[in-house]
């Protein structure tokens, strides 16, 4: 009986860790909606605003490989719609806005190996972003594209050897420069949500 379930228990680690293994790839979709929380700060010669309230929908497919065992090197493909609403009496302004954002972001992911079929990971990435929409400032259509990058954790519960269940928190970074009335102002966006979808593992 011991043998049994000690060879039951080799078995369920073999299986859990072969989708990780080098070689490997992982392709994943993840999906928020009304779980994103955002600080924005305008800044121009020397002084700073604090900047709108934000709400957004976002989704991110991604693909990965396997370079080693558990590290999987990829690139994320995001899109994210997001509804600001600015309101500041000292500088008179009252706006509500949509824009649309599109980001590429090299990666790399860190599945923690485990004897269940719960399996944490960490990642990173940097890469490029374009957002599209409506000024802030002057209330003009444009488009802006600057650096982004993010950091994201979380887990991935393995339903069987190919398909898992992902839930994760990430935080991105996004910053880019316009020019008004001779002015260039620096704007910073950091964005911390709470995103779940579906996993893939295969050969």
């Amino acid at each position: 009986m011991k043998k049994l379930l000690l060879a039951s228990a080799i078995a369920l680690f073999a299986s859990v860790n072969a989708q990780t293994e080098k070689g490997s790839w992982v392709v994943s979709g993840k999906t928020g909606i009304g779980f994103n929380s955002a600080t924005t700060k305008f800044s121009a010669q020397g002084q700073s605003v604090d900047g709108p309230e934000v709400s957004s929908f976002s989704i991110t497919p991604s693909a990965g490989y396997f370079v080693i065992n558990n590290l999987a090197v990829g690139l994320d493909l995001s899109y994210t719609s997001t509804k600001t609403t600015f309101k500041n009496d000292e500088l008179d302004v009252n706006i509500d806005n949509k824009q649309q954002m599109f980001a590429v972001l090299p990666n790399a992911t860190y599945y923690f190996a485990t004897a269940s079929a719960v399996r944490p990971y960490v990642g990173a990435g940097i890469g490029y972003a374009s957002v599209t929409g409506t000024s802030t400032f002057d209330e003009k259509e444009s488009t802006r594209g600057g650096l982004m990058w993010a950091a994201k954790g979380g887990i991935v519960y393995l339903v069987n050897s190919t398909i898992g269940l992902d839930l994760g928190v990430g935080y991105n970074s996004f910053q880019s420069t316009e020019s008004v009335q001779n002015i260039d102002i620096k704007t910073t966006v950091n964005t911390l949500a709470v995103a779940g979808g579906i996993s893939f593992f295969f050969k």
